[in-house]
């Protein structure tokens, strides 16, 4: 069970939101090939130019760009899905509940899911790494990247505090 407040519930939901437009995978035309909409092939999936999406989606083969390319048209409307899905469910719980959220198994899975992306998204803007985690820790509510930051902290407590919850009823 996790306790939020409206503040923070309103926080998540737009967080939700926002990752569900951000992976959304890029529209199909209608000229392409049917059996490949239909089985998930992404005739159209590229190397995302964006970086946090780059870090979401990165390239399965390094070395091999025509592998990589292949691998990516088969799995990143699947996996753009499943992000989607995850934000989803979040946007669901919070909506459905009050101060107390009580998630299933599977919910805490998405919750995880949805958390440690908007994680990766928010940490490759901020450009937290661990070398410099400690230091944009301390950043001066006059920098702009400090409020991102809190709500990056903030998420990551959340997040370790669901994988405590996890532990704890497995």
């Amino acid at each position: 069970m996790l306790r939020i407040d409206e503040l923070e519930k309103a926080v998540l939901a737009s967080l939700a939101e926002q990752m569900i437009a951000f992976v959304a995978p890029a529209e199909t035309s209608d000229s392409s090939d049917p059996l490949a909409a239909i089985v998930g092939i992404d005739e159209v999936a590229e190397t995302p130019t964006d970086p946090a999406l780059a870090r979401m989606f990165p390239a399965a083969y390094r070395d091999d760009d025509e592998a990589a390319g292949d691998f990516r048209r088969f799995t990143e409307r699947d996996l753009r899905a499943n992000k989607i899905a995850n934000a989803s469910n979040v946007a669901a719980c919070i909506e459905r509940s009050g101060e107390k959220i009580v998630l299933t198994g599977d919910e805490a899975l998405c919750w995880l899911g949805f958390l440690n992306d908007i994680r990766i998204a928010i940490g490759t803007r901020l450009e937290i790494t661990e070398e410099n985690h400690d230091e944009l820790a301390e950043l001066t509510k006059e920098d702009p990247r400090s409020g991102l930051f809190d709500v990056y902290d903030w998420l990551t407590f959340l997040q370790d505090s669901l994988v405590q919850l996890q532990l704890l009823d497995s």
